[in-house]
């Protein structure tokens, strides 16, 4: 990466706003390279210099990824004047990264939701062409019947005309409590709810898995988060 502004350098960790960062340059508490440096502008090479904050290093990432589990309740927005969001949830260090959720979970849904700064990591997860899978697990309110699973690897028409692709349907259980996961391509408005519809069930219960080979961890309760590791980061693509 080219070399970039010591304000930039440092806002871009999500340590403080930009002027306060200037405020602590202009004090004195940033040091490149063992040489105090109190002109923000000053340019810095992100791979080779050492910067210090306070007597603290600080490592330059330009991108973070993080797995969040999505409770119910809580719209995937960065912002609402209303409703809580699920940037709401992260802890402002991370918010003023300028993080974003990828994709979207209804407000009831729950599950697995990626949460970066990285733009083309996002696109390319939500592009039906680069075929990256989500799985999703729900409980209906009837078993619509064995004949759903063909609908689905055929395609179902939605309530407006829309042609889904093709996707996998399984039954967990079929009596009782009736479970099924659902494997898509694609992330179309309210999709796995309006699939089920067409063939006649009702989703009571909607929860996301996974995304590509990325399964949601399982010690993560409701509202809670963590980085990806590394080699999560590059089963989806993106840059470590």
């Amino acid at each position: 990466m080219p070399k970039i502004r010591l304000d930039k350098f440092l806002k871009d960790q999500g340590i403080a706003s930009r002027s306060e960062l200037k405020s602590f340059i202009k004090k004195g508490m940033v040091q490149v390279n063992n040489e105090t440096v109190k002109d923000p502008g000053t340019h810095v090479d992100t791979d080779k210099d050492i910067v210090l904050l306070d007597g603290r290093p600080v490592v330059y990432k330009e991108f973070v990824y993080y797995m969040l589990n999505k409770p119910k309740g809580v719209i995937t927005a960065t912002e609402d004047k209303r409703l809580e969001t699920v940037l709401d949830l992260l802890p402002e260090n991370i918010r003023r990264r300028d993080v974003f959720p990828v994709g979207r979970l209804d407000k009831d849904t729950e599950g697995l939701l990626l949460i970066t700064n990285d733009g083309n990591f996002a696109h390319n997860l939500l592009s039906p062409k680069k075929h990256v899978t989500k799985l999703y697990e729900a409980v209906l309110d009837v078993y619509p019947g064995n004949e759903a699973v063909k609908a689905f690897e055929e395609g179902v028409i939605l309530d407006d005309g829309y042609k889904a692709m093709p996707a996998k349907l399984e039954f967990l259980s079929t009596e009782g409590k009736v479970v099924a996961r659902v494997e898509v391509f694609e992330g179309k408005f309210h999709q796995v709810k309006r699939m089920f519809k067409a063939v006649g069930a009702t989703v009571l219960e909607l929860k996301r898995l996974r995304m590509g080979e990325v399964w949601l961890d399982e010690t993560l309760k409701p509202g809670e988060f963590r980085e990806l590791t590394r080699e999560e980061i590059l089963l989806l693509g993106g840059k470590v």
